[in-house]
């Protein structure tokens, strides 16, 4: 670690969470900055518990009411939720450890739950940026057939709502430039129909000629240059090339695409259900976070535009 923690314990304690943090680094093989977060959490954690050091048998004595003390601390310091649900995270952790050891069981520890992270917004390209971000993926690729794949990927990200996942496990039959749709295996394995749009079987038509391995039914859609079905990866590294080339912000990523379609289907009218059905979220309540990024876009032009606000 990186400086020495002090915890609140006794050495029969001390020693076990020695042992503790031993398993993590050379068993878990967590990392040296993890291993010190977790250390310091939990040595936050004893110091609020009890004045003097803690014992094994303290510990085995706390009830629900203590860890819950703990989180009220915490919330009162305005320690954020994703912080507090860390320090948790690892305060289970070593209790666990504790039980799975035989060295002592606390069955309050389980009952405690995290604090509900509140809901990121997600972030979305305006329309200009979405149409540089597809008029330039194709020129990074000194490869021409390359370059036409990355446009034709990007293409079902903005252009149909895919997840990365979804848009790099299409196999070749699964498209159907006749009907118009593109069939789908999403979250859970769940297939869905997703209507394809002109530009989008175009750019794939343009990839698929130019394609120098045999693109033959079930067999991966998306290659990679060696013929394999391509990875993530690469158009991730993709997007953060076309990030330094255009002077995008790091929210600029292949799943911002994603959420760009969402956001602005939803802007043109679309109703709510028909975007959960393209998105293919399993709830509405999910598909509902769209309308939080359009009253948030709402409210910030119309503090901008509004005569009233400019005079100030």
């Amino acid at each position: 670690m990186k400086a020495e923690i002090q915890f609140n314990a006794d050495t029969k304690l001390a020693n076990v969470i020695r042992k503790w943090q031993s398993w993590l680094l050379n068993e878990r093989l967590y990392s040296v900055n993890t291993l010190d977060g977790y250390s310091r959490d939990l040595s936050a954690f004893l110091a609020k518990v009890k004045e003097t050091p803690l014992s094994l048998s303290d510990l085995a004595a706390l009830d629900v009411h203590d860890f819950r003390r703990f989180l009220s601390k915490q919330a009162a310091r305005s320690l954020n939720k994703s912080s507090m649900c860390r320090e948790l995270s690892a305060v289970k952790n070593f209790f666990k450890w504790l039980e799975r050891k035989k060295i002592l069981k606390n069955p309050a520890i389980s009952i405690i739950s995290a604090p509900k992270k509140s809901k990121v917004l997600p972030k979305a390209l305006d329309i200009d940026d979405s149409f540089n971000l597809l008029k330039k993926i194709g020129k990074i690729e000194t490869t021409a057939w390359q370059g036409l794949r990355d446009k034709a990927i990007l293409t079902l990200l903005y252009g149909c709502g895919l997840r990365i996942s979804e848009a790099l496990s299409v196999n070749v039959g699964d498209i159907n430039a006749q009907s118009e749709f593109l069939r789908v295996r999403g979250k859970g394995n769940k297939e869905r129909l997703v209507p394809l749009l002109p530009i989008a079987w175009q750019n794939i038509e343009a990839y698929l000629a130019e394609c120098p391995y045999h693109n033959n039914v079930g067999e991966p859609l998306f290659l990679g240059a060696r013929g394999e079905r391509i990875s993530p990866r690469i158009i991730q590294r993709q997007i953060q090339k076309l990030r330094i080339m255009l002077g995008l912000p790091d929210t600029v990523t292949p799943h911002a695409l994603r959420h760009s379609f969402a956001t602005q289907l939803l802007a043109e009218g679309t109703d709510l259900r028909s975007i959960q059905e393209l998105l293919g979220h399993a709830s509405l309540s999910t598909t509902q976070r769209y309308t939080d990024v359009q009253t948030e876009t709402l409210q910030r032009e119309y503090h901008k535009a509004h005569p009233l606000e400019k005079s100030q």
